[in-house]
């Protein structure tokens, strides 16, 4: 994924239409669209390679299940269209290696969740996070998730990682990220969803977040 604005949309809509009309609006102000489960439940898989006209498109399918699952479940995305997915790490080395290899094969890119955004995660996904992120670098994954909404976790996960994996960041806007201050605590991108395809100009929006990012670049 080329970094050139630092900005992916989140596009958690159900609509196909409304979905296809914001990527279009946004396409020159973001690096990739992330798609999840509500929009592709309710529109079908077909919908990843419709907006992937727009923008390379990362499915944020969380997949978290043993190797030969991890892999099958990445294969179709990949096939679909999808240029990346996005793993849980909890489930262990072998599930994420397995599909990290099928990635690779594809040149396709695996991101891999440390810690999520919202506050629940402090329950118990902040104590594992640093095992994660080392476990995503021992991998050579293309990269991890870490919280916007925290960023003093970015800066040590970012430690753990080093320079050779990316780090993309939730939680910017309507969870009360700052996107400046995430890329200033060591994100590669950051991803916002509802601040964008919420507004009533969607493009203007994801305009005003690109420049608060060029500023501190």
């Amino acid at each position: 994924m080329e970094k050139n604005t630092r900005l992916i949309l989140a596009l958690d809509v159900t609509d196909r239409d409304e979905a296809i009309q914001i990527s279009e609006k946004v396409a020159g102000y973001v690096d990739a669209i992330k798609i999840g489960y509500p929009l592709v439940l309710a529109t079908g898989m077909d919908i990843i390679g419709q907006l992937s006209k727009y923008a390379p498109i990362i499915a944020d399918f969380k997949v978290a299940d043993i190797p030969n699952t991890n892999r099958l479940i990445c294969e179709q995305v990949f096939k679909a269209g999808a240029d990346g997915v996005i793993l849980q790490g909890f489930t262990g080395h072998d599930s994420l290696e397995a599909a990290v290899k099928l990635a690779k094969e594809q040149k396709k890119d695996i991101y891999v969740v440390t810690e999520m955004s919202h506050p629940g995660a402090l329950d118990f996904m902040q104590q594992a996070g640093e095992g994660i992120a080392k476990m995503a670098a021992d991998a050579k994954a293309s990269g991890v998730i870490a919280p916007a909404t925290r960023p003093e976790r970015v800066t040590e996960i970012r430690k753990i990682i080093g320079s050779e994996l990316s780090i993309i960041s939730p939680g910017v806007g309507a969870q009360g990220g700052s996107a400046s201050d995430v890329i200033k605590a060591g994100a590669d991108w950051v991803i916002v969803g509802r601040s964008i395809y919420q507004s009533n100009e969607p493009e203007m929006a994801a305009k005003k977040i690109v420049d608060e990012i060029k500023e501190v670049i």
